[in-house]
């Protein structure tokens, strides 16, 4: 990793503080709602884990799942959380080199931190068996909520980057368009697509509401079942990718 790139990170894992962000953590309950029908069982692989909370349901999920992950804290905090039986390997996926072939590879909310993303998507595809699948995740640039926002003049436009976009160390935002794009630009091939949990605030309100009489469960269920519906709109937009030909 560069002096750059290192810096880059370590600047962008000071926002990441554990337990801060309790709609989050519900969202990786989601996305695991959402992806269990396309997983197969073998070998997984989860590229970044930041504290872990999606790691745990990962391991609980796949017997076989291996971590890579370039930030030593953040790799104590998943094996913490992941228990015994899972394998954690520091590093980039811009330097990962296994002999090893993944049945499941789990790319979630990294594409949109990442210095090239074709190359990294080319890379995960490398590392697939001819009948694996890569789930590439990523916030919505479309989600209600920045809609709102553009509309109060907080955002210039939809794939602005907001201060919190830059704190955590993005350099840009996706469509699900522009997904797709770059992954059929890795040369992959795009088996399903969608959105995760139909999101009409920001992330610091919901921070704040959830769990109170305004944000009840109930709420909550009900924005991820309408976010199946209409992806275009939801906190998170989603590809589940195979190996051209497979």
């Amino acid at each position: 990793m560069s002096a750059v790139e290192h810096r880059r990170l370590e600047e962008a894992v000071a926002s990441y503080g554990e337990g801060a962000a309790p709609f989050d953590a519900v969202m990786r309950g989601y996305m695991m709602r959402t992806f269990e029908p396309f997983f197969r069982d073998g070998p997984c692989l989860q590229v970044g884990c930041a504290h872990g909370d999606q790691t745990s349901l990962l391991a609980a999920r796949f017997a076989d799942l291996t971590v890579l992950e370039p930030v030593a804290e953040f790799i104590e905090a998943a094996r913490a959380k992941a228990g015994a039986g899972v394998c954690f390997e520091r590093g980039l996926i811009e330097g990962y080199e296994t002999r090893r072939r993944f049945e499941t590879i789990f790319f979630s909310h990294v594409l949109e931190h990442v210095a090239d993303p074709m190359d990294c998507l080319r890379r995960l595809g490398a590392l697939l068996t001819a009948s694996g699948r890569l789930f590439v995740v990523v916030p919505n640039a479309e989600a209600a909520s920045r809609r709102i926002a553009v509309k109060m003049g907080a955002l210039s436009h939809l794939e602005a980057l907001s201060p919190d976009d830059v704190a955590a160390g993005h350099r840009r935002v996706y469509r699900l368009d522009t997904l797709c794009r770059d992954t059929r630009a890795a040369g992959l091939a795009i088996q399903s697509t969608g959105g995760v949990f139909f999101k009409p605030l920001a992330n610091f309100q919901l921070n704040a509401l959830m769990g109170g009489p305004l944000i009840s469960p109930a709420f909550m269920e009900g924005c991820f079942e309408l976010g199946r519906e209409h992806p275009a709109f939801c906190a998170s937009i989603y590809v589940v990718a195979a190996r051209a030909g497979a």
